[in-house]
């Protein structure tokens, strides 16, 4: 059974939330503040994290960050702000996905059967990808440049996978939302993607503002450029 763990203090919120992942076939813990969730994560093994951005002790941007130090578990936050600053920090911050409050129960469980699918694809992958001094364990999930070993969460890690299996091939924005999102483009839109894009390039580019490999067609998409 996968487990989530649910940060979240409002309590009209949390037994309505927590009974329908439960009877979806989630095992749920849920904590009500930064010092409980981070005590939680450190002592179970959890398959995705739920953080409300808002917490008596801080905010679910604190959560990600200290849990992004050391895991690459799949995160989606719950904000109350529709805000494009407060959804891009989360992003930049390491978070997989994003879901406006108040939202409907079907597409929250939609999109966490969608990176939990996503997650479990990638651990029972069995080769390697390699190209421009970057390394790709699809096994592992794990990343290295150089011989440096790099983190990245779970969206980025995709992303950087579905070019180096299409190198020297120009993908379209909306190919690469679909490949993204399960073939429903409706999960994210360009701006997201393009805080992606602009992440991975910071970390996997020798000079972000000059690329080599990760190249933009201004209004088509993007290259892997390899050899």
């Amino acid at each position: 059974m996968e487990k989530i763990l649910y940060v979240e203090d409002d309590i009209s919120l949390i037994d309505g939330l927590q009974y329908t992942l439960e009877t979806s076939g989630y095992a749920v813990d849920n904590a009500r503040t930064v010092k409980e969730a981070l005590a939680l994560f450190g002592n179970r093994h959890y398959d995705l994290l739920l953080l409300d951005v808002t917490l008596p002790d801080g905010t679910g941007f604190d959560v990600c960050r200290q849990v992004r130090s050391g895991s690459t578990i799949p995160i989606i936050f719950l904000t109350a702000s529709d805000q494009e600053i407060s959804i891009v920090k989360g992003l930049d911050m390491g978070g997989d996905d994003y879901i406006t409050k108040p939202f409907k129960l079907n597409e929250l469980l939609s999109r966490i059967k969608a990176l939990l699918r996503r997650s479990q694809q990638f651990s029972k992958a069995e080769s390697v990808l390699e190209a421009n001094g970057i390394r790709v364990d699809l096994q592992e999930r794990l990343v290295w440049k150089k011989n440096q070993k790099i983190d990245l969460p779970l969206a980025e890690y995709k992303l950087l996978c579905l070019f180096m299996q299409n190198p020297n091939h120009l993908m379209s924005r909306e190919l690469i939302l679909d490949r993204m999102w399960d073939g429903n483009g409706n999960y994210v839109d360009d701006n997201t993607l393009s805080v992606y894009i602009r992440r991975l390039r910071n970390k996997i580019e020798d000079t972000p503002n000059t690329p080599r490999y990760l190249l933009t067609e201004r209004g088509i998409g993007y290259k892997w450029v390899v050899g």
